[in-house]
């Protein structure tokens, strides 16, 4: 178990945002505890509708006043489709993966081995808005890529974790973030990719965005990173963010449009 501190002013990040200090805490000025549980990684990693209920069981709990707690794990291949998902995202091949229709925001993401899941399910401090909590995470997971010298940012307009174009490709994502609140408590979560096959994110258009690519850690730095490898860091960072001290946010990349949703023209009769 963490204990996260509730030290005032701490940051993550090596330099400000252009058009923000440090965020401010909201709520919390006492020492919380935030509980770790590795729920299914490697060999034994684990389905995603199990998941899914464990998720169910353990959100009741903290709905009631239980300890925050994080669900770290691995899923066999799955597709899973958010509720802003199209029907041409979906994949026309998924492989022998199933595709499972699930009520968090965002659209259709991959999970898989080598793939780090994360499923932070805790209570929202009043005051405490959504994106402030996304973006939290997304701070969490850029110093996690920053321990392993792999430089990203956030994409205003889209969600995630990013980097930039340059010699190896077009900008691509690394992490990906969908999440769902219910009574002030968190749902779903992250997924970051470590040493996943990237061939699965040739089967569909990842997140709905059909312009950019798809990247892990151990493409990036050319050599094999392990889900066992950042789960330390993964631990630590999301330990200090979700502390909701201050902290100094990554700057922004360029900003790029959300892509047009299709609508489907029906033919007249």
């Amino acid at each position: 178990m963490f204990t996260r501190p509730a030290l005032p002013g701490s940051g993550v990040g090596a330099s400000a945002h252009p058009q923000a200090t440090a965020r401010r805490a909201r709520s919390r000025v006492e020492a919380v505890p935030l509980e770790f549980r590795e729920a299914g990684l490697g060999d034994n990693a684990i389905d995603y509708r199990d998941a899914w209920q464990m998720q169910g069981e353990v959100h009741a709990v903290v709905a009631d006043g239980g300890n925050d707690t994080v669900l770290l794990l691995e899923h066999p291949p799955v597709f899973t489709a958010g509720t802003r998902t199209d029907p041409h995202e979906r994949p026309l091949d998924p492989g022998g993966a199933p595709v499972i229709d699930v009520n968090r925001g965002g659209k259709i993401t991959f999970h898989g081995p080598g793939q780090l899941v994360g499923y932070p399910i805790v209570k929202l401090p009043e005051r405490v808005k959504v994106v402030d909590y996304v973006r939290r995470v997304e701070e969490a997971l850029i110093a996690v890529c920053a321990d392993f010298d792999v430089a990203t940012a956030r994409i205003p307009g889209r969600s995630g974790v990013w980097l930039q174009a340059d010699e190896k490709g077009p900008e691509r994502k690394i992490a990906a973030i969908g999440l769902r609140v219910s009574r002030r408590v968190t749902m779903h979560g992250f997924s970051l990719n470590c040493d996943v096959d990237l061939a699965w994110y040739d089967r569909f258009v990842p997140c709905g965005i059909a312009d950019a690519g798809v990247t892990s850690l151990s493409r990036e730095l050319g050599r094999d990173v392990t889900v066992a490898d950042v789960i330390p860091s993964v631990e630590k960072h999301v330990a200090d963010l979700l502390a909701w001290n201050d902290y100094t946010p990554t700057p922004d990349y360029e900003p790029r449009p959300e892509p047009p949703r299709l609508k489907l023209i029906k033919p007249s009769t």
